[in-house]
């Protein structure tokens, strides 16, 4: 290489790192990476504006406990809640019963699994802490033997079945038959529930009377566990949307109900209530825990209104890649109307019996 060729290499290289030291990048701008602190006595708030300061799943935490915070202090937001996954068995139960309580959450859309163990416990049943398997047993004899002793496995979460029978007679006794048609009735029903003259009643009406009676007999049976979820929803007047009832417990036994009662559910009646709700909205944001039928459920709403999510968060495992809607990314929602174009929106990915406990706590700190 010549002189004139060093001279050349070198002012090219100076002149690169002219353009940069100049700004000429347009997608990079000079953030560092901060390092985040672990200290006792830290808060969850706390340390979750610490993750502001890293990269890669904690920099997305921090996000959606803004998105979050800015959502619930948001006075003119109506905020809907999807829960999917086993999360009262999990111990989830208190968290989303305060949400509803304290004013966060307008509406619930959930799944007939988690009213049925939220009822459980409501009425005085208990989760109990289990394992996964016994390591002198196959995992097969391990369940099996469960069965045999009468216990039901969620996970390293056990619930012994006779819970279920006591809920089979708090339904039979509380529940159903004040849903169940009056023959004297004439046009609307009575108890807030449209169609009970006619025996037909929609899932709304059936959870809002399922927290009346767990509020009701948890207080008589002086439970020392709180009511739950679908009684602080109906004390609240928060409605309740389980779109996929029949595929729980809870479904079986209105199933049940019906092939001896003048009692039907109507699975579209609650459509109109929610879709006017998401159509009066000023703004709209959603925390969707865990996919399926309760996620779709709340983001299909804004299909049929000319408005679209403001702020969405979601927390899910299931990878994108897979084609379903449980991991579907909220980019794709936007993609469909589901989200307005400059929605606030992130997507955390680990376990909601982990995830949501700290960015429910981040939130309403930031808020409150």
């Amino acid at each position: 290489m010549t002189d004139s060729d060093d001279g050349e290499s070198e002012s090219v290289e100076g002149g690169d790192r002219e353009a940069r030291d100049a700004g000429d990048r347009e997608e990079f701008h000079a953030d560092p990476v901060g390092h985040t602190r672990a200290l006792g006595g830290m808060t969850v708030g706390e340390l979750v504006d610490g993750y502001g300061e890293a990269g890669i799943g904690a920099a997305v935490v921090n996000e959606a406990g803004d998105v979050l915070a800015e959502m619930f202090a948001n006075e003119d937001c109506t905020v809907f809640l999807s829960l999917a996954g086993a999360m009262v068995p999990a111990g989830m139960r208190r968290i989303v019963a305060d949400l509803i309580r304290d004013g966060y959450v307008d509406a619930l859309v959930t799944t007939g699994a988690n009213l049925t163990h939220d009822t459980i416990e409501a009425i005085g049943g208990k989760h109990h802490h289990g394992r996964t398997h016994d390591p002198e047993k196959s995992l097969r004899e391990h369940d099996e033997g469960l069965r045999d002793e009468g216990v039901d496995r969620i996970y390293n979460v056990y619930l012994p079945q006779e819970h279920f029978a006591e809920f089979e007679g708090h339904l039979r006794e509380e529940v159903f038959p004040a849903l169940e048609a009056d023959p004297d009735a004439e046009g609307d029903g009575d108890g807030g529930h449209e169609n009970v003259s006619n025996g037909t009643v929609s899932i709304a009406d059936l959870t809002c009377e399922l927290g009346r009676a767990n509020a009701d007999v948890n207080e008589r049976e002086g439970v020392d566990e709180g009511p739950g979820v679908a009684a602080a929803a109906y004390e609240c007047d928060v409605p309740v949307y389980c779109p996929a009832v029949q595929d729980s417990v809870l479904g079986l036994q209105a199933w049940m109900y019906a092939q001896t009662a003048d009692f039907t559910l109507d699975a579209l009646a609650d459509m109109t209530d929610l879709t006017d709700l998401a159509f009066e909205a000023d703004d709209a944001g959603c925390l969707l825990v865990g996919g399926g039928v309760p996620k779709n459920f709340t983001l299909q709403t804004m299909l049929v209104t000319p408005r679209a999510y403001d702020y969405a968060v979601q927390i899910t495992m299931d990878p994108e890649a897979t084609g379903g809607l449980s991991g579907a990314t909220l980019e794709e929602a936007r993609s469909w109307g589901k989200l307005e174009k400059d929605a606030r929106n992130a997507s955390v990915y680990g376990d909601a019996t982990v995830m949501l406990p700290m960015l429910i706590a981040a939130a309403r700190g930031r808020v409150e």
